[in-house]
């Protein structure tokens, strides 16, 4: 055969074996892909299994009587309450009756707050009681309240400082002596969820600054509105001497400012810049400027009058600005607090508005330097909560509001101590009336199973217990009309023995001559 014809036979010959190989192939998969159906249908989607019950539980599930975040509560009798009967309960019940007044003004939904719009019952009771007797008073919050002793998770006490309303003076229009600007709140201010026109923004979340009709960013800080960035667009109220008498302004959140002319202007918290709040006697204390059992607003004050460039750096640590309102009160009238109704000197406090609600009377006692730096005197006073601030944060954490001027300022620029809390819980969520409303668990029978096993005690020296009465192997029934089954002591499990793991033999390695390249 020719060479040409032989290689034509090769070529078809090995065409139709490639062919045969493809149908061979293809078979193949196909069979196994069937195969893989086949299994994945039987084995793998099986019908699925109705969903177990829940399991129900032994005891119904009936709500607390109240929570607060963060917090430790205790119940107590009246009796248990320190300096309780020596308080001016009078004076606290007209306090009360003038936060209920806003209380009783509320309609719709109450807060969702642990005490929630349960002062609404004591507030219609104190609505109609005009009272004049101290006796009076005590009986109707021990009526109406129950006393719960309230702190931190993990801590004894709560801790309290004060504040108060600074009186200064100042200037209508800007001089040489009056140049630092008390600013109103700017119109490109921004809160998201409340109007621009809102009266008194919250002192929390983040506050932009407004651009065009989208774009919103950070507001400017301290150190950029006291470089300027907001000055000449007619926001200024007021001017001061001393930017230090804005800062405590500030820090307080209301001021009286008196004008030569005799007239008074009376300001009042409104918004913020949105940056938390820094306290500069906390960083004067970690630089060892002044040592903390010192410190006090009155240091504060001397520390920057000597020294005028660390205030500046001093103030800008603290990034967070108060923009202030004009109120219509006269110098006989205290500053409005958050709650918005005027504040009482010495009965009204300033809490934490996330876990409490305004009219809250809190019984604080413990002792406080009121007379002096150095004097202790006790200190047992119910107060009510009507006010609120940036730096009070915590379930027992309380800042005392001491009235107007420099008295005031002086008491309680000194004051960050720890106090008792005792929180008045009206009687419609009294905690332990709501808890005896909980099933009580059924009691373990430890005792029966101590009785039945009796453990017998550890082997002792023989050589100390000589001469000593062997003790009994088993324990016998006191009353010996009564029959118990007393069993043998359930030895311990023997340990299981520790085996040391046999070396395997070690297989000779064989020889292999070296690979040629």
């Amino acid at each position: 055969m020719a060479p040409e014809a032989r290689i034509k036979v090769f070529l078809k010959n090995s065409a139709t074996a490639l062919c045969a190989a493809i149908v061979v192939l293809s078979a193949f998969s196909l069979g196994a892909e069937a195969a893989r159906r086949h299994h994945r249908s039987h084995h793998h989607h099986l019908p699925a299994l109705p969903a177990a019950p829940p399991r129900a539980l032994p005891y119904p599930q009936l709500p607390l009587p109240f929570e607060i975040p963060g917090a430790q509560y205790l119940p107590l009798p009246w009796a248990d309450v320190k300096g309780w009967s020596d308080d001016d309960h009078l004076a606290a019940y007209k306090t009360f009756r003038t936060s209920c007044k806003s209380i009783n003004a509320q309609t719709g939904t109450s807060e969702p707050k642990a005490l929630a719009g349960s002062l609404n019952e004591p507030c219609r009771a104190a609505k109609s009681l005009e009272l004049s007797d101290d006796a009076k008073a005590k009986t109707f919050f021990e009526e109406n309240f129950a006393p719960l002793r309230i702190s931190r998770l993990g801590e004894p006490d709560g801790f309290v400082t004060g504040y108060y309303e600074p009186v200064l003076e100042g200037s209508r229009t800007q001089t040489d002596v009056y140049n630092v600007p008390v600013y109103r709140r700017p119109s490109n201010l921004f809160v998201r969820g409340y109007k621009q026109d809102s009266v008194s923004l919250p002192n929390k979340g983040p506050v932009y600054r407004k651009i065009g009709r989208r774009k919103l960013v950070p507001y400017y800080d301290r150190g950029e509105i006291e470089d300027g960035k907001i000055a000449g667009r007619g926001l200024e109220v007021a001017w001061l001497k001393d930017p230090t008498d804005l800062l405590f302004a500030q820090i307080q959140g209301s001021a009286r400012i008196k004008f030569e002319d005799g007239t008074t202007l009376r300001l009042n918290y409104d918004a913020y810049n949105g940056y938390p709040y820094t306290a500069v006697g906390r960083i004067l204390i970690e630089r060892g400027i002044i040592p903390k059992e010192e410190m006090s607003m009155q240091k504060i004050r001397e520390w920057m009058a000597q020294n005028p460039d660390g205030a500046k750096e001093l103030r800008r640590a603290n990034r967070a600005y108060i923009f202030f309102r004009e109120v219509n009160l006269s110098d006989k009238d205290e500053a409005v607090g958050a709650q918005g109704i005027p504040l009482t000197a010495g009965r009204s406090i300033a809490v934490d508005k996330s876990l409490h609600v305004y009219g809250t009377p809190f019984f604080i006692e413990g002792e406080l330097p009121i007379e002096s730096e150095r004097a202790r005197t006790p200190f047992h006073r119910l107060m009510i909560a009507q006010d609120t601030g940036s730096a009070i944060i915590g379930p027992a954490r309380a800042d005392l509001y001491f009235g107007a001027g420099a008295d005031a300022g002086r008491v309680s620029g000194r004051l960050r101590h720890p106090m008792h809390f005792v929180m008045l819980v009206p009687k419609g969520i009294d905690p332990t009336v709501r808890a005896a409303k909980l099933p009580v668990p059924d009691p373990r029978p430890s005792e029966k199973i101590a009785k039945l096993f009796p453990q017998t005690a550890p082997a002792k020296d023989s050589s100390k217990d000589q001469g000593k009465p062997a003790a009994p192997a088993a324990a016998v029934a006191q009353d010996k009309s009564e029959t118990v089954a007393v069993a043998s002591p359930v030895p311990l499990p023997v340990p299981r023995p520790a085996i040391d793991p046999v070396p395997e033999p070690k297989r000779p390695v064989k020889n292999r001559p070296p690979r040629q390249q």
